[in-house]
């Protein structure tokens, strides 16, 4: 925010303008912004205070519609998050989170080392969705409860409203944004401001990516930040890459600010998303931690709030490539005060139970730690390199997925609320049980519909067996070159024409005489032949 200078009388302000004179010959500077007191934008890029550039890797969570869900912010950071966007309402859609609520969620945030983005959701859709408000409206709700944000502007982003616009009159975008940020700014907001694109925050016409040079300059404070969010719309590899190279390029700061694996308008390239975003260093949020509904349950990272259950979604942006644990940096504010910098102690070395042909438990000894062990991370160790397996707040896990008749070595790690990580514990080697017989399951394989170069499909398994199946891996061979692009039900892997699907928590187990059914997208050639021979946990599957 600019400063106010009170008036002066006439013959100080005659002085004071000859003063300026003289000194605008001996200098060639140019005025400046006023200097933000925590994040501030430079050239382009999102900085803290003390200068150090700060990429944002995180998720959403619906804070408003699951206030007793606060300890979602624990479990968030101990998957290695650096940033919550936390859906808040201005009470005119939703029930109204208040001075003292904001002040609380900030709190938690910056417990749990943190930055917390905080969104007003009650604008979704202006314009087309009912019951929506404007950004002037949300700009209100930020002055009411400014009281529990002034002096956090080290630790809290303000988005000024979720969504701002649907697909009617999106084009007032632009002035509203510009007029929202200087009413924050004009009663004294000094934090870094977010602002959403219109179109259901999907920009497919380009409003904001054409304006944000002017909405950017409308800033008093030069210190606006841009969030694209990325759903059907962004299905393709060149979409995402050219959209993104032109805020860099322009150098304006850029975050998306909301993305998926799946949605109901189509499917977009998480996989892209990841890579760009870390090529470019830009920030991303996923969509969203746990608690979606409407149909798009699919979206849930983590299943009814436990962090123990990861869907493939919430697997695939925490601990897959380019994911949240691979790329994540804690904000520099958190130990450049001489926090907590001592690691917890090692965790106890796991023992092996409930050995199966494609799951097993462990259990450990719990890590102490002064400031509390907040979650575990199971790696898995082979040829010298750990791939993370598992994570959980618990001192037990149940792995499923695992190939059968193979030898499995594991070991933990313990994490502090400041991401601290432990030293390893001991390993522990286990060897899976051989695979069931011929008859134990049976597989149905259809193609549910089809476009150009393209196809969905549906894989039923059926457990045809006397005893439940916990835990599986499902593998088959692609006859004509199609490749998997997204699968819900479980997790996919591909190498050329071979694909192996280890269950998702919530498909794990089959019991007897029942089945589960997976979904998934598929690129194709002109071709298009079926599977014709399926493996569960090693064994031959019937067609069904």
């Amino acid at each position: 925010m600019r400063s106010h200078v009170p008036p002066a009388s006439r013959p100080a302000a005659v002085a004071a303008v000859l003063l300026g004179l003289l000194l605008s010959l001996l200098t060639l500077t140019t005025p400046a912004h006023a200097a933000p007191t925590g994040f501030r934008v430079e050239n382009g890029r999102l900085l803290e205070a003390s200068g150090n550039d700060f990429v944002m890797r995180g998720v959403n969570h619906a804070h408003t519609w699951y206030p007793d869900r606060i300890s979602s912010l624990a479990h968030i950071k101990a998957k290695g998050a650096n940033t919550v966007r936390v859906v808040l309402s201005s009470g005119d859609h939703w029930t109204r989170n208040d001075t003292a609520d904001v002040a609380n969620v900030v709190a938690q945030c910056k417990q749990n080392r943190l930055i917390c983005v905080l969104e007003v959701h009650d604008t979704t859709g202006y314009g087309e969705q009912s019951g929506a408000v404007t950004l002037s409206r949300a700009a209100d709700y930020w002055i009411s409860v400014q009281s529990a944000l002034t002096g956090q502007e080290d630790y809290v982003i303000v988005n000024i409203g979720n969504e701002p616009y649907g697909n009617t009159n999106y084009s007032a975008w632009t002035a509203d944004t510009k007029a929202a940020i200087q009413k924050l700014r004009a009663a004294g907001f000094d934090h870094t401001i977010m602002v959403d694109a219109p179109n259901w925050g999907q920009d497919w016409a380009f409003t904001m990516r054409d304006n944000a040079a002017s909405v950017f300059a409308a800033d008093p404070d030069a210190n606006t930040v841009f969030s694209i969010h990325m759903y059907g719309v962004f299905d393709t590899a060149a979409e995402i890459t050219d959209y993104l190279n032109r805020f860099v390029t322009a150098k304006l700061p850029l975050v998306v600010g909301e993305f998926g694996h799946d949605h109901s308008d189509g499917n977009p390239d998480e996989d892209t998303i990841l890579a760009v975003t870390r090529q470019l260093r830009l920030g991303y949020l996923g969509w969203s931690w746990s608690g979606n509904g409407g149909g798009v349950e699919y979206l849930d990272m983590v299943t009814n709030f436990d962090p123990d259950q990861l869907t493939g979604w919430g697997q695939r942006l925490f601990n897959g490539a380019n994911g949240i644990a691979a790329t994540a940096e804690e904000a520099a504010i958190y130990s450049s005060g001489g926090g907590d910098t001592t690691a917890p102690t090692a965790p106890g070395t796991p023992a092996a139970s409930g050995v199966t042909s494609s799951s097993v438990t462990l259990t450990w000894g719990a890590a102490t730690d002064a400031t509390g062990v907040t979650g575990y991370d199971i790696v898995r160790i082979s040829g010298g390199v750990e791939t993370v397996a598992a994570s959980t707040t618990r001192t037990t896990a149940t792995l499923t997925g695992l190939s059968p008749a193979t030898s499995h070595t594991f070991a933990v790690y313990a994490r502090d609320a400041a991401g601290n990580r432990s030293p390893r514990s001991g390993a522990v080697t286990v060897t899976t049980a051989p695979g069931g017989t011929p008859s134990a399951c049976g597989v149905g394989y259809r193609v549910t519909g089809s476009w150009p170069g393209g196809f969905q499909g549906e894989i039923t398994v059926r457990n045809t067996g006397t005893s439940a199946i916990n835990g599986w891996t499902l593998r088959w061979t692609f006859p004509d070159g199609q490749r998997i692009t997204n699968l819900w039900g479980g997790t996919a892997t591909q190498s050329g024409a071979d694909v192996s699907v280890a269950a998702a928590p919530y498909t794990a187990t089959v019991p007897a005489a029942g089945s589960v059914t997976l979904g998934f997208t598929a690129t194709r050639g002109t071709a298009h032949a079926d599977p014709t021979a399926f493996t569960l946990n090693g064994a031959a599957c019937s067609l069904s």
